[in-house]
């Protein structure tokens, strides 16, 4: 019975697929039956739209200075020959719209714009995690406005577009110790490349390690002494959008240190309850005598070059 049942279900899901692919292709074939009609007429209708996209690149590109006769096409460029839309304005299949109400493929979307934006930064669209979450240019960009300084992008900036999905990092750059983004001296894509990159996090290099050496080249080295999880990669010590602890570290020091150099020649436990007064000012029992480790910069204050070091007497990274 209960494989009858998942048959059942497995065939409707089946023709379920193919009604949504066949109404697709009924529109595909729609919209291929329709001619060019000129920028003139859809301005008939949309002359509001028309008074925002005026100030554009695209209007300015298409009308002063086409590189082809689809781009001389103006409206039509992007949104596909409008005589039938023309004709029955509320069948939204006989024209390519740019939002999610309208309902156009985001496959065709991104088809359209990469007509005339690709290779360069946009080489690795295909198979990027923007892409493979069906993010349409259009979630980013609105072509028919400038409301950006550049990159007709949805909102002012580059981070507060990056910031309308990427809640979680938007916290990050809100704590304490974080990277100069919110104070605009940096945006996302200094780091990252939204349209896609052969990196997971879409990094604009091979590795976190690299994209942080651009900016932190003291870092890089080489050094006659290294630090392994220095060279490994910087995120094993550092967040890196932003921290509440010193120097987007991933957690106070010592403890930071602690994780790893649980043994060491020294006592390894610098907090215990004979290095702070009680409550009322005298110091509990033991002497209350505070360790000099746990002040400024903790294990630092000796081994200073913790990043690595060139000098002959750096294996322990000291000054």
């Amino acid at each position: 019975m209960k494989i009858i049942q998942h048959s059942m279900v497995r065939l409707g899901l089946f023709a379920l697929a193919l009604l949504f692919c066949l109404a697709g292709r009924s529109a595909l074939a729609q919209q291929d039956q329709a001619n060019y009609i000129g920028e003139k007429k859809c301005i008939e209708c949309h002359k509001q739209e028309n008074s925002h996209f005026s100030h554009t690149a695209h209007a300015k590109v298409f009308r002063l200075n086409p590189r082809n006769e689809n781009e001389s096409r103006v409206c039509e460029t992007c949104h596909g020959p409008g005589s039938l839309h023309a004709k029955s304005t509320k069948d939204k299949n006989l024209i390519i719209g740019y939002t999610k109400e309208w309902g156009t493929p985001v496959e065709k979307q991104q088809e359209q714009c990469l007509t005339c934006h690709k290779g360069g930064n946009r080489m690795h669209w295909d198979g990027s995690a923007h892409a493979n979450n069906k993010i349409s240019c259009s979630d980013c960009h609105n072509p028919m406005a400038k409301f950006s300084a550049k990159g007709l992008l949805k909102k002012a900036s580059i981070t507060e577009t990056c910031q309308t999905c990427h809640q979680q990092q938007r916290a990050e750059f809100m704590k304490r110790s974080h990277m100069p983004l919110p104070e605009g001296k940096m945006s996302c894509e200094d780091c990252h490349n939204p349209h896609g990159t052969t990196t997971r996090p879409l990094l604009k290099a091979d590795s976190v390690n690299d994209i942080c050496y651009s900016c932190h080249a003291e870092k890089r080295g080489p050094f006659l002494w290294e630090h392994a999880p220095v060279r490994e990669n910087c995120v094993n010590c550092h967040h890196p959008h932003g921290s509440n602890h010193d120097k987007l570290l991933q957690a106070a020091r010592p403890y930071l240190c602690q994780q790893c150099h649980a043994n060491t020649n020294h006592p390894s436990a610098f907090y215990n309850a004979s290095q702070f007064p009680n409550a009322a000012g005298n110091p509990l029992a033991g002497g209350g005598v505070l360790n000099s480790r746990v002040m400024g910069r903790a294990c630092q204050n000796c081994h200073a070059q913790i990043h690595g070091s060139n000098h002959p007497a750096g294996a322990r990274f000291q000054r």
